[in-house]
């Protein structure tokens, strides 16, 4: 990684909402190793599987205007999505509001169901509240019909 560019050696992805509407482009802290779910109310509703980027690893090409917000309980994670077609795009994270987790199923040439186990993580008892750390909820697997 360079110190003129802490990018330059990080994976980046570009994706959008199911519309296009918004488009961003995503500097993964870790690639795709940091693929996970989360079990809080909020997630759990969702279902979304996501990675890890820095705050400041992503950078909406298109579709700013487009983007609104949800936040609850504390306030501090702020969940983005696309106001015209709904697609939760990323969110800023409360176990580290310096990172972004990001959908991969909005990442081109991603799918959640690429990925034969996930990691769920155990945001009910969420390290914040408990004063912990993250703990695992379990392993979500996608078993391919033959």
């Amino acid at each position: 990684m360079s110190a003129d560019n802490p990018s330059a050696e990080r994976p980046q992805h570009e994706g959008q909402c199911h519309c296009g509407g918004v488009r961003f482009r995503a500097t993964l802290s870790d690639g795709l190793d940091t693929v996970r779910r989360c079990t809080c109310s909020y997630c759990r509703m969702r279902g979304a599987v996501v990675v890890s980027a820095e705050t400041n690893g992503v950078e909406i090409l298109r579709g700013a205007d487009l983007l609104t917000s949800y936040r609850f309980n504390t306030g501090v994670a702020q969940h983005f999505f696309c106001a015209c077609c709904g697609i939760y795009t990323h969110h800023q994270r409360r176990s580290n509001p310096n990172q972004y987790g990001v959908n991969v199923a909005c990442l081109d040439g991603v799918s959640p169901f690429d990925f034969a186990e996930i990691p769920v993580v155990d945001g009910v008892n969420h390290p914040s509240d408990t004063g912990g750390s993250s703990r695992l909820a379990g392993t979500l697997r996608f078993v391919p019909a033959r």
